[in-house]
């Protein structure tokens, strides 16, 4: 046994680096305990539901409801998520996502199909949640969520820019003086966020002076009081199924789309986990209250999100629980003051946030020459897919798909095949080293030389090597020199695995052709998954 020198062993090991236990996650109960976090997730709260009320007020008006149904709506919505949600401080409200697709339905069949198809696509986020399907957001690369969050950060950014230009000439002092209160207060103080100071501060200037802007109220009507229930105002019949059905099917997955995909980014975000199957079914439970009392769906609010958590610094559900909050007593009694809030102070406010969304390390030159090109070019696709259509979920599926074809197509060409030649062995003599002394008899003595008999015939393996699917088994077959093979070969499958009914096939074809050339072929080295999943299949695919 090898021992290490004495010198060796009377080395001190270098000391243990100390290591700065990392703080633990906020939780509700330890932010009600401390007034300070308390504040911040108050205030917090506050800042998103002031960025949150334009959007679903303009937000109902592409669905075609009244802007006092999304409001409630998304009171319903924030309160029920806050409690049952599996993310927290992540914000749902009526969303422009679920709006778009709600539209069409509403153009030709009226408002009276909203609460069904609303009732209906809750049920399905509801079945989703509860039997784990949420698992799925595993397969949506990075390079998919890379275009997701940087096309989130141009659709916020060109969203508000009606708000500036072709304005009166005073928008854009208050639009200089919100920006220059959002970047510079942090420095002197993080005690009250900054955007909330901004839109008071822009707000008081305006009222005080009497200045013509354009204001929240200029969105859309905001009475005083809540709505009661909403009443089910079409008939119970398959005729009513069959119009609600597609819409219902395009609300709840673009809502569950949305909502986990924000929940995957607020996870980066505070490097805390989130329950993707809770967030999944008690979606579906929200948008079934709100279909009762409010009457439109919604889903997570992507940039108010990141409102709450980036510039809130939110952490915990009380943050969200303040803005379902707020965002009822605007709605019940401080419609007026909403009304008075100018859109620019908002509109700065939001693209700040946009341009803190886009992951802009991904946009360096030194990062696209390291990316490889499939990855650039599935992000790349992403982000022009969503911007051109408006729709995020759209972006994503279309992002998804792209990089499993391109996926698909590398993995295609990582099989290889190796035809391995053993010489035959001399009968009489040992196998190896021996061959090659009675081949030089043979030579130099004539036929039979030094030979105690015939020599046995050359042997043949092929080593296959590679996972075998659909898209690489194709071209398998072509791989093998049926011609020049003896009357019995080897393939080896020790360093691949049958993953579908297309290598089984394939393989089935490789053994008939060699059959063909009157060549026996054994199949050897599959580990007992693909054993068991080639012997269902080979012989029974036609």
């Amino acid at each position: 046994m090898t021992t290490a020198p004495d010198s060796d062993r009377a080395r001190p090991e270098p000391a243990a680096r100390s290591v700065r236990p990392a703080r633990p996650a906020d939780t509700v109960l330890s932010v009600l305990r401390d007034p300070r976090l308390l504040t911040r997730e108050a205030l917090a709260g506050v800042v998103t539901t002031l960025a949150l009320v334009p959007e679903v007020i303009s937000f109902s008006v592409i669905a075609g409801v009244d802007p006092m149904v999304s409001l409630v709506a998304s009171i319903v919505l924030a309160l029920v998520m806050s409690v049952l949600g599996g993310r927290p401080a992540m914000v749902t409200a009526a969303a422009g996502s679920v709006a778009l697709v709600i539209a069409p339905l509403v153009r030709e069949h009226g408002t009276d199909y909203v609460l069904p198809t609303v009732v209906l696509a809750g049920l399905v986020q509801l079945a989703f949640g509860l039997a784990g399907l949420a698992r799925l957001m595993r397969f949506i690369p990075r390079s998919v969520m890379i275009g997701f969050v940087n096309a989130l950060g141009v659709l916020i950014f060109v969203a508000q820019v009606p708000h500036i230009i072709d304005q009166p000439w005073v928008v854009y002092p208050l639009f200089v003086l919100t920006i220059a209160i959002v970047v510079l207060l942090p420095k002197v103080t993080k005690a009250v966020p900054a955007p909330l100071v901004a839109i008071v501060v822009v707000t008081v200037i305006a009222v005080a002076a009497r200045l013509d802007v354009h204001t929240v109220g200029d969105e859309g009507p905001m009475g005083g009081g809540l709505p009661g229930l909403t009443p089910w105002l079409a008939p119970f019949t398959l005729e009513t199924l069959q119009i609600i059905w597609p819409t219902a099917l395009s609300v709840a997955f673009v809502g569950l789309m949305e909502t986990l995909l924000t929940a995957k980014l607020v996870d980066d975000l505070t490097e805390t986990p989130s329950h993707k199957g809770k967030e999944s079914w008690a979606l579906g439970v929200a948008n079934i209250a709100a279909g009762f009392y409010g009457g439109i769906a919604g889903c997570a609010m992507i940039g108010q999100t990141v409102v709450n958590v980036k510039i809130g610094r939110a952490r915990t559900r009380v943050s969200t629980i303040a803005a379902g909050l707020f965002l009822l007593l605007l709605v019940t009694g401080l419609s007026a003051v909403m009304s008075a809030i100018p859109m620019v102070a908002l509109a700065a406010v939001m693209m700040i946030v946009a341009i803190t969304t886009v992951d802009w390390h991904s946009l360096k030159p030194t990062t696209l020459r390291r990316m490889p090109v499939p990855e650039t070019l599935v992000m790349v696709v992403t982000v022009a897919v969503v911007v051109a259509t408006n729709n995020l979920a759209l972006g994503v599926a279309v992002g998804v798909l792209l990089a499993m074809v391109l996926f698909a197509r590398r993995v295609a060409h990582v099989i290889t095949v190796e035809r391995h030649v053993t010489p035959g062995a001399v009968a009489g003599t040992e196998a190896g080293s021996r061959v090659a002394e009675a081949s030089d008899a043979s030579n130099a003595g004539g036929a039979g030389a030094g030979l105690d008999g015939p020599p046995s015939p050359e042997t043949v393996r092929y080593d296959v090597v590679g996972p075998l699917f659909f898209g690489s088994s194709n071209d398998l077959v072509e791989h093998f020199s049926y011609g020049d093979d003896p009357e019995s070969v080897t393939v080896d499958l020790s360093r691949a695995q049958v993953w579908d009914a297309s290598s089984v096939a394939a393989l089935d074809s490789v053994d008939e052709k060699f059959r063909a050339h009157g060549v026996t072929a054994t199949f050897v080295g599959l580990d007992d998954r693909s054993e068991a999943f080639h012997g269902r299949l080979t012989g029974r695919l036609g």
